[in-house]
């Protein structure tokens, strides 16, 4: 059994490597699981945790698949994506649908959170806009931040991140092994016998 995190907080100055992490993954292979794994992992840890977390919305075989974005704090789910009617074509982001997640989750990150968990570094993301603005708000403060990216962009990811970054797979047990090292756990001990 997990007690609460022993690490001790970090001043913004302390920023290191560790503390920016990419989650890459293969084009259109978002690891869904990979996510909600962290997710349940560092909430049974008792992290304080702000983000989004993807889920994918597909009504039927003939239409676009939607994703909604869940603020971690509140559990609000926002759809992104327009439905434009059968034939349309082009971008369907919803930007205002976007600005509101971005919204929610710069206030979550206001409530003294330990870690920031993004959904993608996406198109938006690698154009400048998007969700970067929270990376920017968690490096600041010192509140290490973990991100989905795809391999197309991870070029864009690695300007934007500077070097600073670390990589890891999208397998769930290296995102493990980063929170393990990042927020170590005391484990619950039994207590002693008391003495006769």
């Amino acid at each position: 059994m997990y007690a609460q995190h022993s690490a001790p907080p970090r001043s913004p100055g302390e920023q290191t490597r560790q503390d920016l992490v990419a989650i890459v993954y293969a084009d259109e292979a978002y690891p869904q699981l990979t996510f909600e794994g962290l997710v349940t992992e560092c909430r049974k840890r008792g992290l304080r945790i702000a983000g989004v977390l993807q889920h994918s919305i597909c009504p039927d075989l003939s239409r676009h698949c939607n994703v909604a974005l869940e603020e971690l704090t509140t559990g609000l789910r926002t759809n992104l994506f327009e439905d434009r009617g059968p034939g349309a074509s082009g971008c369907r982001l919803d930007a205002a649908a976007l600005a509101e997640v971005n919204a929610q989750v710069a206030r979550s990150l206001d409530t003294a959170s330990e870690l920031l968990i993004l959904n993608k570094f996406g198109k938006v993301e690698a154009e400048g806009r998007g969700l970067l603005d929270l990376v920017a708000i968690a490096v600041d403060r010192g509140v290490p931040v973990i991100i989905g990216v795809p391999v197309r962009n991870l070029d864009a990811w690695r300007r934007f991140s500077g070097g600073l970054e670390l990589e890891l797979s999208s397998d769930l047990s290296a995102a493990l092994d980063w929170l393990n090292r990042r927020f170590p756990v005391a484990v619950a001990q039994e207590p002693l016998p008391a003495a006769g």
